[in-house]
């Protein structure tokens, strides 16, 4: 795992996934009994043409705008799941921002400083990483910004 070559600390969590879900992080949430707002959702939208990774809190949307800005983009889409899947590597509820296929600019909610460790898609549903926001960064080159609506 990249995490292991990067000599960055994690904790796994394994859960048994539903595949009938209709939201995956609130799944993940629910089951590992940590607060939604710990548990961040890795979506890939298009900026100007060019896909981004997003990470967000679970109990939270994406705000698109808020995505371009950050980007120094005029727009921002969500990106069609088969594209997404494509880029990554992964299947859509198990998108990991850490390890995709082809990397790409990463944006991460500015809320994760507000805790120790966050946690995010391991890479298949049914199974998250715990870590620092720091640890997320270092892995992805991401940066932070309020890309959420309040």
């Amino acid at each position: 795992m990249l995490l292991d070559r990067l000599g960055l600390a994690y904790v796994p969590h394994v859960y048994e996934h539903d595949p009938s879900t209709a939201s995956y992080g609130a799944e993940a949430a629910e089951l590992l009994r940590v607060a939604p707002d710990r548990v961040f959702k890795t979506l890939l939208a298009v900026a100007d043409g060019a896909l981004t990774v997003a990470v967000v809190p679970v109990s939270t949307s994406l705000d698109l705008k808020a995505l371009a800005r950050a980007r120094g983009a005029k727009r921002a889409a969500m990106a069609d799941p088969a594209r997404a899947e494509r880029s990554s590597g992964y299947v859509v509820g198990g998108i990991s921002p850490i390890g995709q296929r082809t990397p790409v600019p990463t944006i991460l909610d500015s809320s994760a400083w507000n805790f120790a460790t966050v946690l995010v898609s391991g890479g298949r549903r049914g199974f998250d990483i715990e870590l620092a926001p720091d640890a997320i960064v270092a892995a992805t080159g991401a940066v932070s910004a309020t890309i959420v609506r309040c």
